[in-house]
Formats: structure tokens, C-alpha cells, sequence
């Protein structure tokens, strides 16, 4: 079978660059669109470069000039859009209703993937404020790509490695502590924790996939479902030493919600669904969606343990 080509817009940022890279791994002829906004930020313009020297094509484009951004999806047969939809760092979910627009006009693409990978928000409707707004923007753009009939994979990529192990699942915290942990609630809520390239590699390997067309693609390694306990654990035997623990219950971590700014209370509330509510392991998967590990069991996963390992 031919293998797709294939244009990452975000290819610079924190998952991005690891879709260019999966892609480049897997024999896609790769394009990564070059916004002149990023301007002189020399660290994205020499990944863009390395990208380059790697074997990708850089294509210039920005949702500033339709028709550049025309011009670039014509080149390929997959989009995978990676752009940031995290408060804390930038939030342009909406931003890809212009791409939308622009699928459409281009008329040539079998697979969009917009920029998701988390937490499903198809099953956030009753998310709390202000965190449910990137649901809201998720499922809007979702509404956009199904009305324009544009061929689909949704990624649920549920919690990125990085931000969740790296502070043992504590909000603000991205290395572990080797004296103490705050258990959000009693620590047994389960939640899904994926190495950020075991993200990419699978996203990569859905696109050309007919079973994940128009579907959610739920990554759910089977060995990385623990509750929060569980990954402290995990910790305390890689370092052989039991940390002291406090807790905080829901309603004085939601109270806490009110010394923070906005864009805190977005991700704080994300937390809370997560930790206090399980909501990334309270549900079967239905007909809707599918299952990476399943699908691709050639995939070695880093599992948790393995992850943890470079923080001892």
C-alpha cells in the first residue's frame, strides 16, 4: 500500500515535533507547515531546519493567508493538526475552523486528525467551568469537520506522560518529589498515562488505517491504567523509599480554584476529572471508537515504570 502524505501544522511544538518525527520514522513523505509567525524564535526555526535535514519538506503557510494554507494541503492526502489547545501555554483550538474551510475548498483529503490527544470531549458535557471550554471548542470544531464531510480520526491520547508522571499526577509539579506527595482525594481514581512519542508512533500508524476512519482513537495501554497511588508507588520502589502523604479532598482542591487565574482554573479543572472523577477509565469504548494497543501490538509502549525511570 502507498503510504499517505502527510502535512503536521504545530510540527514545532511539544507533541508536534514527535508526529513529524513517527512520520519521517514511518515512510510518510512529510510536509511541516512553516508559519512566518513564529518570526525570529531561533529554537523553532533550527528544529524546522533539523526536520529538513531529516527529510521533510517545509512548506510555508498560515491561517493569517487562506490561500497558502490552500496551497499546502494540496500537497498531501493526511493533515494532522498539533496546534497548542493548553491554557497555560497558548489556546487556538478555534483556530482550525479556518482549516476546516480550507480541507474543504482543497477537496483532497482522505484523513484529517485535528488537534486533540487528550481527554475525549465528547464525553466531557458536563464539565465544570471554566475548564470545559476546551471541550466545547474541541466538540465545535468536531461539528465543522462532520458537517463539511471531511474523512476523520479523532485521537484520545489521554494523560501526556510528562506532565502527569513527572509530578506523580500533582498539578504544577513536572518532577517528582522524594520526601512527599499530596494524593488528589484518596488516589484510586485509575487514569491513562502515555509516552508522548508512543502517542505519535500511534497516531501515525491510524492514518492510513480503515479501521480508525472516522472513529476515536482511544490510547489506552493496558499496563499504564493506574490510579495516582499506583504511580506513586511505582516511584517509591524506583527510589526505595516511601514518600509521606497528605491528601486534599474535591472540595478544598475546587476551592482552591479561586486564588488562581484563569488560565490555571482551566487546567486545575482538568485535574479534577481526571483524579477525582476517573474520567478517562470510566467507560467502555462502544462502536465509535477504537483501541491503539489493540490495533498495533507491534508498538513496544513505555509503561509507566519504564517512563519513571529517568527521573531516578
Amino acid at each position: 500500500m502507498v503510504k499517505s502524505k502527510v502535512l503536521v501544522i504545530g510540527g514545532t511544538g511539544y507533541l508536534g515535533k514527535r508526529l513529524v518525527k513517527a512520520s519521517l520514522a514511518q515512510g510518510h513523505e512529510t510536509y511541516v507547515l512553516h508559519r512566518p509567525e513564529i518570526g525570529v524564535d531561533i529554537e523553532k526555526v533550527q528544529m524546522l531546519l533539523e526536520f529538513k535535514m531529516q527529510g521533510a519538506h517545509l512548506v510555508s503557510g498560515s491561517f493569517n493567508d487562506h490561500q497558502s494554507l490552500v496551497n499546502a494541503v494540496k500537497l498531501v492526502d493526511v493533515v494532522i493538526c498539533a496546534i497548542s489547545g493548553v491554557h497555560i501555554r497558548s489556546h487556538h483550538i478555534l483556530l482550525q475552523l479556518k482549516l476546516v474551510d480550507v480541507i474543504k475548498e482543497a477537496g483532497n483529503i482522505k484523513r484529517f486528525l485535528p488537534s486533540e490527544f487528550g481527554t475525549d470531549p465528547a464525553r466531557m458535557e458536563n464539565a465544570l467551568e471554566p475548564g470545559r471550554i476546551t471541550f466545547d471548542d474541541k466538540m465545535v470544531v468536531r461539528k465543522a469537520i462532520e458537517e463539511a464531510q471531511i474523512p476523520f480520526t479523532y485521537v484520545s491520547a489521554n494523560c501526556f506522560a510528562g506532565y502527569f508522571l513527572g509530578g506523580l499526577c500533582q498539578p504544577g509539579s513536572i518532577l517528582p518529589s522524594r520526601d512527599s506527595v499530596v494524593l488528589l482525594g484518596d488516589g484510586n481514581q485509575k487514569a491513562i498515562y502515555v509516552d508522548e512519542d508512543d502517542i505519535a508512533m500511534y497516531t501515525i500508524k491510524a492514518i492510513d488505517d480503515p479501521r480508525t476512519l472516522n472513529k476515536t482513537l482511544y490510547i489506552r495501554p493496558p499496563k499504564n491504567i493506574l490510579s495516582q497511588k499506583e504511580v506513586v508507588q511505582v516511584w517509591e520502589k524506583l527510589i526505595g523509599k516511601e514518600l509521606k502523604k497528605s491528601s486534599i479532598s474535591k472540595d478544598e482542591f475546587l476551592a482552591t480554584l479561586k486564588e488562581q487565574n484563569y488560565a490555571e482554573q482551566v487546567g486545575l479543572i482538568h485535574y479534577y476529572h481526571v483524579c477525582y472523577e476517573g474520567c478517562l477509565a470510566n467507560f467502555e469504548i462502544g462502536n465509535n471508537g477504537v483501541e491503539a494497543s489493540e490495533l498495533y501490538p507491534e508498538i513496544e509502549y513505555k509503561t509507566v515504570e519504564d517512563y519513571m525511570k529517568r527521573y531516578v
